[in-house]
């Protein structure tokens, strides 16, 4: 990790490079400014999507450049800039090939989305990218409640209340600091193997398509946390036995680290019917998200054959009442 790490003050965590605040505590860190070596990078061939707002480093090679996040040719080029300089990079691992397959295979993986998807849509731009990522590690300590269907013979109630601690330790949760991709993209890229990534300088970034770290830091903290947060609910829930609900931890933080790293990802715009929709492709183990049309004669469809369902069995219920009455009248 980069930087100068110290320990807060008053509960000992790790504080990081931008801390300005103990992730665990809250207390105030020292000011640090001017013991910090910040490792960045000259940023060059910068530019910014004029319509979906994304800045990206291209490849000084490419030529007829287009968005890759959303096809778009209004780019408006930028100066050179610094930016912090990833510790890892990520190789590509899928091929263009094999990423425009499992595009096609994706198209045709869901029953909503029109049949003809496959063959009658455009791929306007296919481009792989490097997307930032915060790459966080921490230990935690967490005291944790809940309830239990497991109640002595005997008793009463239905639940009972049960407590308890466990010891964790993470790594590699990763925060997306993209800011052309929305988190729940990020989120549904992953996971990625980070122990194959490579050393920055051996990267020739210089000719290699990355987006610049959106999201600083100190926002990614609190992201992390709330996910170290979800992982320990999980682990705490695992424990109670039998059936269990309101299942809450309070979890401590300790020794919070993270790094910023690159992570390959194949980014396709393609056209169905004018309209433009996005495909995102884990470009390390293939795993795709994305965005579809969807076949409104089908959805119709399903809704008109749920409502027959419904009224046969509502017409059935009705006949077999008529039906009990008529035999009632009879016995009478």
């Amino acid at each position: 990790m980069k930087g100068l790490l110290e320990k807060c003050q008053v509960c000992a965590a790790l504080l990081d490079e931008e801390d300005l605040f103990c992730a665990n505590c809250g207390t105030e860190a020292p000011d640090r400014s001017r013991d910090s070596q910040r490792t960045t990078l000259q940023s060059t061939h910068n530019f910014q999507c004029g319509s979906c707002g994304a800045s990206m480093s291209y490849d000084a090679s490419a030529r007829n450049l287009r968005c890759p996040f959303c096809g778009s040719e209004r780019l408006d080029a930028r100066q050179d800039e610094k930016m912090l300089l990833p510790d890892r990079v990520v190789p590509l691992a899928v091929s263009r090939p094999a990423a425009n397959d499992l595009l096609k295979k994706w198209m045709g993986n869901s029953f909503w989305r029109p049949g003809d998807l496959a063959h009658a849509s455009s791929v306007e731009s296919m481009v792989a990218v490097y997307v930032p990522y915060w790459v966080f590690r921490a230990d935690t300590l967490t005291h944790w409640t809940a309830e239990t269907d497991q109640v002595p013979p005997g008793t009463r109630g239905n639940w009972r209340p049960i407590y308890g601690r466990r010891n964790g330790r993470y790594a590699g949760l990763l925060v997306g600091a993209s800011g052309a991709l929305t988190p729940a993209e990020t989120r549904e890229l992953c996971p990625f193997d980070l122990s194959t990534g490579i050393a920055a300088d051996k990267v020739d970034l210089e000719n290699t398509v990355f987006e610049q770290f959106r999201v600083c830091r100190k926002f990614a903290r609190p992201l992390a946390q709330q996910g170290l947060e979800d992982l320990e609910r999980q682990a705490s829930q695992a424990l109670v036995p039998g059936k269990s609900r309101n299942v809450k931890v309070n979890v401590l933080l300790q020794g919070l680290q993270s790094e910023p790293v690159l992570l390959p990802v194949w980014i396709m715009a393609y056209r169905y019917k004018g309209e433009v929709y996005r495909f995102l492709l884990n470009g390390q183990t293939g795993k795709a998200t994305g965005t579809a049309p969807t076949d409104w004669r089908k959805v119709l469809l399903v809704i008109a054959v749920v409502i027959a369902i419904i009224a046969v069995i509502g017409l059935m219920i009705a006949m077999c009442a008529g039906l009990g009455m008529i035999a009632a009248s009879r016995d009478r």
